[in-house]
């Protein structure tokens, strides 16, 4: 697919561009070096994707932010080749360790293409299914995700590197899917505001590529339909991270009345009784516009017994402390507590709380599902904090799993930071 960019998508561009970079970025060979300082380099022979700026020893070339820039030790000797940013201090991306492969068209064709079959092992191209086509680091495409809603895509941009190049990649993307499903028929365009002030990209609202209004659809996911909004959704519409997770969550559901905190579109608290048989379900969530949502997916999926209120999880645990109301499971699906690493002191306050708080409601033997997805709060900082939790209770709480993304969000062992999402399914007696 030839796509020239319309007016609405150089108006909603993530950078401009000087006129004659777009040609040396497609050739894809590097313009200058990024050499590190002494004893910084093992990282980075060991592929990790992310060179910060206190690693960097010596920039050499009239960089521009966008380049492509080989990272060599301090002897001089080639490591990998990457993405330069200034603006960032997360300096250089890096794509790939073998000299001789260039950024071009044929290096990023080649990552599309193997992202993508590994979700057509998947099963991700049935009718209305949902599922992450690619999922930046650990598809070696760091800086972009790419969601797939049905036919319709939404590229989540985190990087300048990709932000820069968008208006040539989304071609090459769709020309790759054509070999494995009919045509797209949109591509929503997202970047989250903090990511933008991160990589120095203007801040943009999130767009169709052709200009036109993107409708709310509607996806299957474990044989339950759901409403989502790829403009105004949250991350690219609703969290694809979590399908797995909400049917394993359900298996412990029956007979139990439930409360779902942070309950989004309602899918842990629609799966805990379409799939788990629980007698009851609360679904709670700070967002009057998601509440409907998921209030409309209750009815289209034509299930009783759930009813959802609009409030601040805290504050409903308190007052159902103070009313004395019990629960035979409780599900914590917080949004990110810790976006950096100077705040996970304070997420881990936040998550001793909301556990705690879950834990006073549960009724003895109640299941107790919480989850993180702070990529910088680890399995074991989590687990340490339900150990604390459970003996200033003094309750006993069985961890019967512990789990992580769908297959669709696979972690890469060279960037343990993909592996951000924890999900622990417990026992409190």
């Amino acid at each position: 697919m030839n796509h020239t960019p319309t007016a609405t998508e150089r108006a909603h561009s993530p950078i401009e561009l000087p006129h004659d970079t777009d040609d040396r970025w497609k050739q894809g060979q590097a313009v200058g070096r990024v050499v590190l300082k002494r004893r910084k380099a093992r990282p980075f022979f060991a592929h990790h994707p992310w060179v910060y700026h206190s690693a960097i020893g010596e920039v050499e070339g009239q960089l521009r932010d966008g380049d492509v820039v080989d990272v060599c030790n301090e002897r001089g000797e080639f490591i990998a080749r990457g993405i330069y940013n200034s603006r960032s201090r997360l300096r250089v991306r890096l794509y790939t360790w073998n000299a001789d492969q260039g950024l071009d068209a044929e290096f990023w064709t080649q990552r599309f293409r193997r992202a993508i079959e590994l979700r057509h092992q998947l099963g991700a191209f049935q009718p209305q299914r949902a599922t992450r086509l690619i999922y930046s680091e650990a598809d070696g495409l760091s800086g972009l995700i790419i969601d797939k809603y049905d036919n319709h895509l939404v590229a989540q941009i985190n990087s300048l590197a990709i932000g820069v190049r968008w208006h040539w990649l989304a071609p090459l993307l769709t020309d790759t899917l054509e070999l494995f499903t009919p045509s797209t028929s949109s591509i929503v365009v997202r970047c989250d505001k903090s990511v933008s002030a991160d990589e120095g990209l203007p801040s943009s609202d999130p767009y169709v590529m052709d200009g036109n209004e993107q409708p709310p659809i509607t996806i299957m996911e474990h044989g339950l339909a759901y409403e989502v909004d790829l403009l105004r959704g949250q991350k690219t519409g609703c969290y694809l991270d979590q399908s797995d997770n909400h049917v394993a969550v359900a298996k412990y559901m029956r007979d139990r009345r439930v409360l779902d905190l942070f309950c989004y579109a309602g899918a842990f608290g629609l799966n805990a009784l379409a799939r788990g048989g629980a007698r009851e379900v609360i679904g709670v969530d700070s967002n009057k516009h998601v509440i409907s949502v998921a209030q409309q997916n209750a009815a289209n999926n034509r299930l009783t017994n759930i009813q959802f209120e609009t409030s601040d999880a805290f504050d409903y645990l308190r007052g159902c402390q103070e009313q004395g109301q019990r629960f035979g499971a409780v599900i914590l699906d917080p949004p990110k507590f810790a976006r950096t690493r100077s705040r996970i002191e304070a997420a881990m306050r936040a998550y001793h709380r909301l556990n705690s708080q879950a834990v006073d409601v549960l009724e003895p033997n109640g299941i107790l599902a919480t989850c993180s997805c702070s990529g910088g709060v680890s399995r074991e900082l989590f687990l340490s904090m339900l150990a604390d939790v459970a003996c200033r209770a003094g309750r006993d709480i069985q961890v019967l799993e512990q789990r992580g993304a769908a297959a669709d969000h696979p972690v890469s062992s060279c960037c343990p930071e993909s592996d951000y999402l924890k999900c622990f399914i417990c026992r409190v007696s």
